[in-house]
């Protein structure tokens, strides 16, 4: 399981059961390796071939890269939706605290983190991947506003 996990944590696309697809690069041949070294040491017998650029199945196991990171843009989008959703929601029930504010910058963080593992493994620029930059910089100034009232609430309560 934690191989399965190293492998999609990489961006690695299975093929079918027990084979999976890793493009070469700084970013992923670290954590290739260090799969590599579990598989043995768990008494495996990794097989690691190597797909020319040339190669014809070099275009299909890029398109696979590709559909595979849209999906993953796709549902990053959705949640930065259900984010926007959220700040919304607290200003409509008046929950303006700095509490809540807390909770939604630490929710923005883990958009931001998703957002860069993402990009890290988005090697052939999914046509996604402009629109979820958007939206995440959308979120950050949906938390903008959302900071601003609730320092003018506190405001508000403090003088009355």
């Amino acid at each position: 399981m934690a191989i399965w996990r190293e492998l999609r944590r990489l961006g690695a696309v299975p093929l079918q059961q027990g084979t999976w697809a890793v493009p070469q690069g700084d970013g992923f041949d670290g954590g290739f390796a260090q799969v590599i070294e579990a598989i043995k040491t768990a008494g495996g017998q990794p097989v690691v071939l190597a797909v020319a650029d040339e190669d014809a199945g070099g275009a299909q196991l890029e398109a696979l890269f590709t559909q595979q990171r849209e999906a993953e843009w796709g549902e990053f989008v959705s949640d930065c939706g259900k984010y926007e959703t959220e700040l919304a929601g607290e200003v409509a029930k008046g929950k303006l605290t700095l509490a809540e504010l807390d909770e939604e910058e630490q929710s923005l963080d883990r958009l931001r983190r998703w957002y860069r593992a993402i990009r890290a493994r988005d090697l052939f620029g999914a046509p996604s991947a402009p629109l979820a930059d958007r939206r995440l910089k959308e979120c950050a100034e949906a938390l903008e506003r959302f900071s601003e009232q609730v320092y003018q609430a506190r405001e508000h309560d403090g003088a009355g």
